[in-house]
């Protein structure tokens, strides 16, 4: 058995709220619990999920070991093949 006074109150049909909505019931210490993401609206369990590459890894790995852009670098190599087949002809 659980010793008297010193454990917190049970609450079993406690209250998950998400923008002032209940959106779930569950058993906790408190009373209400106050969140801002559940599985609900959480883009990974509703498969809205979007992934932005706002600065794409290959132009940072460029930038960053100072080998200039991404697209330098495509346009270096594109322009090394055109002369190289020119001077196959």
């Amino acid at each position: 058995m659980a010793k008297p006074d010193i454990h917190p109150t049970w609450y079993p049909d406690a209250k998950v709220i998400c923008n002032g909505e209940v959106v779930m019931t569950t058993g906790s210490t408190q009373p209400e619990i106050h969140v801002d993401v559940w599985s609900g609206n959480h883009p990974f369990f509703t498969g809205t999920q979007k992934i932005l590459d706002t600065e794409g890894r290959v132009d940072r790995f460029m930038r960053k070991y100072g080998m200039g852009s991404a697209d330098s670098v495509n346009k270096e190599s594109k322009s090394a093949t055109e002369t190289n087949k020119s001077k196959e002809s």
